[in-house]
């Protein structure tokens, strides 16, 4: 135990001392923690305000539908064993909804005026369904521009807005579940292809009378049905949609509470992945950021280690309080990921018309907590163990004189820059020195114009998505803003990088030019050959 905290007082000892580049570490890792938070966690609090809407609402553990010829089988349903309560049938007609000079497909589904025991849609404005009176979703009715009191056209009728409502008994517009026997089809739909016939495109849901429903019908063969089924254990809801030979495309078709919420938070899963992506993007940089880092202040450290083994330290507890720094900062940094990330998921989550309440703050499991803390470590050890160990078996006599590392002599280097001016050769010597560091700094340019590049072919393809229904505006609004936050801590840890790779190589080439300055090369042009270092790798980096 006694050693253990020697360690760790010895790391946070030169910590302290060296703050800056303990603030850079952190940056780095921390880049990477909070992404990889922020993908995990998102979909869970985007699910926040379905849970709400399905409280609210009284929303069913499963929804079934069928034609006209299943209402015997939607009958037995709401008798099944483990259904404890239920609502419908409801019949549903398909159709089209003219409004605000548009025209959108439309499932039109018949209610009672009387409360539902299951499934009884929240009004936000206005009231609940009339006699020639229209309630719309509420997603639906946004994307509509539609509000209470404007007149609408329903197969060929005339209705009166009276409401707008939401539901837990069926994801919000654009994403709507189908339930009328002659099909749907939701998102954008390829130039060359033309859409089924009679299939409807990305349906809103509107509800009336049940009567005012029928008479919309032009005969019983139009008319579909669908009941809402409340379990006695909500948790085996799929299981008992199995059972029944349901789901989307069986027998007949079923959807649980859980299948719903999937494709309730169905943007925020293009999130998570627009997320987890840069997070092993900013993972890589990380690793190359702190490989760089390790190597210069390893070169720092060289009298500090020598001074270590000379009072008796074995080469073990040398690399042990050489690596535990960084672990400290790695731990640091994967409990601020974590923290940041769960606050943060919030912002990054639709907050949709057609729910009730916003995310909250995500939970964060054990499992998340494994993930990041790991992968915190993980960086932090893969960029750190070969030069601690390597530190750490060192000579004592040679760490203790702190000799100047001499230089790699490479004979077509040398015949190259014979002939250049001073600063080219001297960046061409310098960057000479350290292949191992100009193959990083090359990886960590491809790798952020690479991610740069996709980011605009994403915002680009993003640009032009409203109108096409694979999403709305407010959708299209949400995955920008996670784009931007990637594209926030791609540069920023870019930056990181660079100035990581210019200390590094400032402090390695120390000896190298003064010796330059003492054989008569000027200050500017020492400078420009140091900045010509950091120059010749990004180019041929952004080429790749």
């Amino acid at each position: 135990m006694g050693r253990i905290l020697l360690v760790i007082r010895l790391a946070l000892r030169d910590l302290r001392r060296r703050r800056t580049e303990a603030a850079l570490l952190l940056i780095a890792v921390l880049a990477a923690t909070t992404t990889l938070t922020l993908g995990l966690v998102l979909r869970d609090a985007a699910g926040d305000p379905y849970r709400s809407t399905r409280a609210t609402t009284r929303g069913p553990d499963v929804v079934a539908s069928a034609g006209p010829g299943g209402l015997a089988k939607l009958g037995k349903l709401a008798t099944a064993s483990g259904v404890t309560a239920h609502s419908g049938p409801y019949p549903v007609i398909a159709g089209k909804l003219k409004a605000s000079g548009r025209t959108s497909d439309v499932q039109a589904m018949g209610r009672d005026a009387a409360a539902a025991a299951v499934d009884q849609p929240e009004v936000t404005q206005g009231t609940w369904v009339s006699d020639g009176g229209v309630v719309l979703e509420a997603a639906f009715a946004g994307s509509l521009d539609v509000g209470v009191g404007d007149p609408v056209a329903l197969g060929g009728r005339s209705f009166k807005v009276v409401g707008v409502a939401v539901t837990a008994a069926m994801p919000p517009y654009p994403g709507a579940s189908c339930i009328v026997s002659t099909g749907c089809v939701n998102g954008a739909i390829p130039d060359d292809r033309d859409l089924p016939a009679g299939f409807l495109h990305n349906p809103g849901l509107v509800w009336l009378t049940q009567a005012d429903a029928r008479s919309l019908a032009s005969g019983r063969s139009s008319l579909s049905y669908v009941v809402n089924l409340k379990l006695a254990d909500p948790d085996t809801a799929q299981a008992f949609v199995d059972r029944s030979g349901g789901d989307h495309g069986g027998a007949m078709p079923m959807q649980s509470w859980e299948s719903i919420l999937a494709d309730a938070t169905d943007l925020a899963k293009d999130s998570q992945i627009l997320l987890l992506i840069g997070a092993w993007l900013l993972g890589l940089l990380a690793v190359a950021s702190l490989s760089v880092l390790v190597g210069g202040r390893m070169a720092d450290q060289h009298r500090r280690v020598g001074l270590l083994k000379a009072v008796g330290g074995t080469p073990g507890f040398v690399a042990a309080v050489l690596l535990a720094e960084y672990l400290l900062v790695a731990v640091v940094a994967a409990a601020a990921g974590l923290t940041i990330g769960a606050l943060t998921a919030p912002l990054l989550t639709e907050s949709s018309a057609g729910l009730v309440g916003s995310a909250g703050t995500a939970s964060l499991t054990w499992s998340t907590i494994g993930l990041v803390t790991a992968v915190a470590l993980g960086v932090a050890v893969v960029a750190t163990a070969v030069p601690a160990v390597r530190g750490a078996r060192s000579s004592t006599v040679s760490a203790l004189a702190d000799a100047a590392r001499p230089p790699r002599r490479t004979g077509w280097l040398i015949a190259v820059s014979a002939r250049l001016p001073v600063p080219l050769l001297l960046a061409l010597r310098l960057t000479g020195r350290r292949p191992r560091r100009v193959v990083l700094g090359v990886a960590t340019i491809a790798v952020t114009v690479s991610g740069i590049y996709v980011l605009l072919v994403l915002n680009a393809f993003l640009a032009g998505q409203p109108g096409t229904g694979a999403y709305t505006e407010a959708q299209v609004a949400v995955l920008r803003h996670v784009l931007l936050v990637w594209t926030v801590i791609l540069l920023t840890l870019a930056a990181v990088n660079a100035v990581v790779i210019t200390w590094a190589t400032v402090l390695d080439n120390r000896h190298a030019s003064a010796l330059a300055r003492a054989l008569g090369a000027t200050p500017r042009e020492v400078t420009v050959a140091l900045a010509a270092t950091q120059v010749l790798p990004a180019l041929l980096g952004a080429v790749m």
